[in-house]
């Protein structure tokens, strides 16, 4: 089992995850892809052997406004070539999950294009790093838009209306508001989408009332045999929520949402879950916690003290966790 996070490493905060200069100044893919191999560097050091790649990797790639940034994946094949080449010798496993702006299901034709133009770009990508089919493109089935059966019936035409090099490489995930797992098999049963099961969107979004296993069982069987799935996963945030606030103001405290993503995994929660998978094919998990890589390897030592025999699953094999003495 490999243990991803998400964009940008805490661990080392003098690397970027893409250039996200503003298009004055003529932001580019290779830019993105020189700040990508030195974020590689440091997965390859810590041992991390899955990452989310920043969504705006090919800066204004899809603006229907600039056209002079959307060749930038052609520009870049050799550099994209060379970043695929470093992913696949350390055995990297590469996604994206798009911005909330691309909505697929979109009533509106535009939108729904524009959306379509952001997922087929960001599999181009993955293709032209030369990944195989694990790395994947994470989207959500978008809007309710007051009709849920027609909202999942046009997610399934404006699919299957993708190019090829966009439907190999998309995956579905439930969320925490609109759509179920129970909403996912259904596209699934349609298209042969794969799926990817969140462990918390599921807690707060189950009207069918599918038992987590169940869920997760039938979310990791839309993926083929030779393929191993992977899902997400994180804790609830449960900390007060506190903004603004200086010497002439008060800080503005609020009561958390159980949908917003804690700082860490709780670690007993996580080895609850995998004792719980105990029995299903192997998975891979990407963990949408705030702390990112600081989580991830804070997992890791809790997993090496909490559940020796579920940390000896991890891939790569994690180096051995210092003594604790508390």
């Amino acid at each position: 089992m490999r243990l991803g996070f998400v964009v940008k490493p805490l661990a080392r905060p003098d690397l970027k995850s893409h250039d996200n200069r503003r298009w004055q100044n003529n932001p580019h893919l290779s830019v993105s892809l020189a700040y990508l191999r030195d974020v590689f560097t440091h997965l390859i050091e810590a041992r991390i052997a899955m990452y989310r790649i920043s969504s705006e990797l090919a800066p204004y790639a899809t603006h229907p406004d600039m056209p002079q940034f959307h060749r930038q994946v052609e520009e870049c094949a050799a550099e994209l070539a060379q970043a695929g080449a470093l992913a696949r010798s350390a055995d990297l496993r590469l996604s994206f999950h798009p911005a909330q702006h691309v909505v697929l299901n979109a009533p509106g034709a535009e939108l729904a294009a524009r959306s379509a133009a952001d997922l087929i770009v960001q599999a181009a990508i993955l293709d032209a790093m030369g990944l195989g089919p694990e790395a994947v493109v994470v989207t959500h089935l978008g809007g309710v838009y007051g009709d849920r059966m027609a909202a999942r019936e046009r997610f399934v035409r404006n699919y299957e209306a993708l190019p090829a090099v966009a439907r190999r490489r998309l995956v579905l995930e439930n969320d925490d508001t609109r759509f179920s797992v129970a909403d996912t098999l259904w596209v699934h049963a349609r298209t042969g989408i794969r799926l990817v099961f969140d462990n918390l969107h599921h807690r707060l979004n189950d009207p069918s009332g599918i038992p987590p296993r169940d869920a997760l069982a039938a979310c990791l069987a839309t993926w083929p045999a030779d393929v191993r799935p992977k899902i997400h996963f994180s804790s609830p945030r449960t900390e007060w929520l506190v903004a603004g606030g200086d010497g002439n103001q008060p800080a503005e405290v609020r009561q958390t949402r159980w949908s917003y993503h804690s700082d860490y995994v709780n670690p007993f929660e996580f080895i609850d879950f995998l004792r719980m998978a105990e029995g299903l094919r192997p998975f891979d998990v990407m963990l949408e916690v705030r702390a990112k890589d600081l989580a991830l390897q804070q997992l890791r030592e809790d997993l090496a003290r909490f559940a020796p025999d579920l940390a000896r699953r991890l891939e790569p094999t994690p180096k051995a966790a210092p003594e604790r003495t508390d």
